[in-house]
């Protein structure tokens, strides 16, 4: 099983954010055998949140060869050539190790923020993707959009990855499956998705025909994640800076039709978890591989965990992978 590591870039209230935890926890993850370090997106929020793009650069040029995913780049808030070039350019410096993984979003705040009408995320996705994959793909693109217009355009250099990097989308409606199927390369899907709902969701995705320059049908489950000795010292270090994050979840998804799952019991949590002993967690990852998943992304610090204990899970998962 391959498994990611979700990085938390929150700020503490007072504090000036610094991307050292980030790193250390990186290069250790990296050493550990994780295929992938991977990043979320958020803006407005007090405390403070590190940028997606300029952080996975950072982290590029501080690890060797793990892999560089985004779980996601709000796509609709992007100029598609901007953002276009700049994932390039990350996959050039990195030597070719990028993921680029996007969203809809959520939070009208957001949208807001950047001038774009939430009616209209899903058709400011679509044209930001296509024309970012044309860019990619293509020695010179011109297109009439909705939203955008370009003539005569390229991107020099484009990716080191042939023909590009891959693409992942998240969500879990019927659309988004379908959408994910026709215009990208794997489905990630939300921290809280039931597990009961996987073996259908995984069905129907991979029922839908694929788009024609996709690379494949990846499904990659995010997860709460944390290995200690025991269940219950899992439990104890885990539980209460989780119930702070998911506390702000509910405010943050007010909109959303799942926010009353940030408010379920730690027996709720722990059944979409992988969270445990070495054992269990290892018996947690044979569970969803044989669901049909390809990789697993592990949250394992939410705010105000101690590195210490972080780091030491991110051990523990690395021997759970290698046996």
């Amino acid at each position: 099983m391959r498994l990611g590591l979700y990085l938390n870039l929150y700020g503490a209230d007072g504090d000036r954010p610094s991307l050292e935890d980030a790193v250390e926890q990186a290069q250790l993850a990296e050493q550990a055998g994780f295929e992938w370090i991977v990043l979320g997106e958020r803006h407005l929020h007090r405390p403070g949140y590190h940028e997606i793009l300029t952080s996975l650069t950072w982290l590029a040029a501080r690890t060797d060869r793990i892999g560089l995913a985004t779980a996601g780049i709000v796509a609709p808030l992007y100029h598609p050539v901007v953002l276009a070039e700049t994932l390039a350019h990350l996959d050039v410096l990195s030597g070719g190790r990028l993921t680029a993984g996007f969203v809809l979003g959520y939070r009208p705040e957001e949208f807001a923020l950047y001038g774009v009408t939430q009616a209209q995320r899903v058709a400011r996705f679509e044209e930001c993707l296509m024309i970012l994959t044309r860019l990619w793909t293509e020695d010179e693109v011109s297109h009439d959009g909705r939203f955008t217009s370009i003539r005569e355009a390229f991107l020099s250099p484009q990716p080191v990855q042939n023909p590009r990097p891959r693409l992942w989308n998240g969500g879990r409606v019927s659309a988004v499956l379908e959408r994910t199927a026709r215009m990208c390369d794997g489905w990630t899907t939300s921290f809280n998705e039931l597990d009961a709902d996987l073996p259908a969701r995984i069905s129907e995705y991979r029922s839908y025909p694929r788009g024609e320059n996709t690379l494949g049908a990846e499904v990659i489950l995010c997860r709460e994640g944390f290995c200690a000795p025991t269940s219950q010292q899992a439990r104890e270090i885990l539980e209460p800076p989780l119930r702070d994050l998911y506390d702000a979840y509910t405010g943050w998804k007010r909109t959303s039709a799942d926010a009353s799952r940030y408010t379920q019991g730690w027996d709720d949590i722990a059944a979409r978890s992988v969270i445990g002993s070495p054992g269990q967690c290892a018996e947690r990852l044979q569970y969803y591989e044989e669901l049909g998943a390809d990789g697993v992304i592990l949250r394992i610090q939410p705010p105000g965990m101690p590195q210490s204990e972080v780091l030491r899970s991110i051990d523990a998962f690395g021997k759970v992978l290698n046996g």
